[in-house]
């Protein structure tokens, strides 16, 4: 009996090391995360940082070059339409330096001089207009007597008509003259002149409210120089610039979720219009991007309380498409294999590669159209380890798909 009760002990001994040589040569199974799949609503968006502005803004600039009074408005001040903003007095003229003013008094002057010279002629040519009207007038009645030939009254009329037009001439070259003086004198003007007490009232084409003062200090500006921004905060518009490739997806009156404007809750909104035209723009990292903005508008203004304003960032969530009942997959289970998606979905504790066909995909979850069932248990962030066969220990913490 002792002796076949060591060989038994021994037969054991063998068959217990064997079992673990070959328990320690298995694969140890690979810990991961599964989530089911199962049904549920499923909502694609295109997320993107926006600002707020008002929707009719008016700009007002100097309508011309002079001294701007100093502004006695601010920001948030009401204002009537019509109501004056800015006034704009003429600039004076520059001060002269002794050589250009000796230049600007001898300019004068000559015109003077030349106004005397024309004067004179003036003087001369109606003289000779008159002697030649006399003249005219007494060959007429000669010539009605038949005492001298009608060619010499001819003559007589000519030398009247000709004596005209140079009166005429001299007339003219006697305003040019006067033009001539007027110019030269303002060139003097500024020496003893006073200030001009001319001015022009700059009014608000709206009632609204002052957004922004661009120039509140009084001084010198040029026509055009931008001086005021009014409009009506409370009629804001949200301007979003999309990604050109997310932009095609947006159409007029989808749904938004305006959040992060600062305020409780999320407010709703509704696309008004997507511009025809993109822009470049660098990102953070250098890239460029073609990108175009997408026009919210606020469905409910008074539910932000009042509180936001213009140029206030927000973030604009656009619902591009939604369904309550889809079968739906976490997208951190899905990834390319041979050129399409899959899963790995855990079959008694081993991993099998299901190929799957995707539909709608949101940044968290994807519409399984095929290749899974709903109660599958897919592994999430599968890592390298996991292939086709793979033995799993699913004991760890295991996430849904909800």
């Amino acid at each position: 009996m002792k002796k076949w009760a060591r060989r038994i002990l021994g037969i054991a001994a063998v068959l217990a090391v064997g079992a673990l040589v070959v328990v320690s040569a298995l694969p140890k199974p690979v810990p991961v995360d599964v989530a089911r799949v199962d049904r549920g609503p499923l909502r694609v968006t295109v997320d993107e940082d926006a600002r707020t502005r008002v929707k009719d803004r008016y700009g007002i600039s100097a309508p011309l070059s002079g001294n701007l009074a100093r502004l006695e408005i601010h920001p948030g001040d009401e204002v009537e339409a019509g109501q004056v903003l800015a006034r704009v007095m003429p600039i004076d003229p520059p001060l002269l330096d002794a050589r250009t003013r000796a230049q600007a008094e001898a300019r004068l002057r000559a015109a003077q001089a030349g106004r005397a010279q024309v004067r004179a002629t003036e003087d001369r040519a109606r003289a000779a207009l008159g002697f030649a009207r006399r003249e005219a007038e007494r060959q007429r009645g000669l010539a009605q007597r038949n005492i001298v030939e009608r060619r010499t009254l001819e003559l007589a009329e000519l030398d009247e008509r000709t004596r005209a037009s140079d009166l005429e001439s001299t007339l003219f070259a006697a305003r040019v003259a006067a033009y001539e003086v007027e110019v030269a004198t303002a060139a003097l003007g500024r020496l003893g002149a006073r200030a001009s007490t001319e001015q022009v009232e700059v009014t608000s084409p709206v009632k609204g409210r002052v957004l922004k003062v661009l120039h509140e200090s009084g001084g010198v500006v040029q026509a055009g120089t931008p001086i005021v921004e009014v409009g009506d905060p409370s009629a804001l518009e949200i301007v979003a610039d999309l990604l050109t490739a997310d932009a095609v997806q947006v159409r007029p009156g989808y749904p938004v979720e305006i959040a992060g404007w600062g305020g409780e809750g999320v407010l709703a909104g509704r696309v008004r219009l997507v511009e025809p035209a993109a822009f470049t723009r660098v990102s953070a990292l250098g890239v460029e991007e073609q990108r175009v903005n997408a026009i919210v508008d606020l469905e409910d203004p008074a539910s932000a309380g009042g509180k936001l304003g213009d140029g206030y960032r927000v973030e604009v969530r656009i619902v591009v498409w939604q369904s309550d009942d889809v079968l739906l997959a976490p997208a951190s289970a899905l990834f390319r294999h041979g050129g399409r998606w899959a899963a790995f979905v855990v079959e008694d504790s081993v991993a099998r590669t299901r190929h799957v066909r995707l539909g709608h995909q949101s940044a968290l979850e994807a519409e399984i159209l095929g290749g899974l069932r709903q109660g599958d248990r897919v592994i999430v962030y599968p890592s390298d380890s996991v292939e086709e066969g793979t033995r799993t220990d699913v004991s760890r913490r295991s996430v849904s798909g909800r």
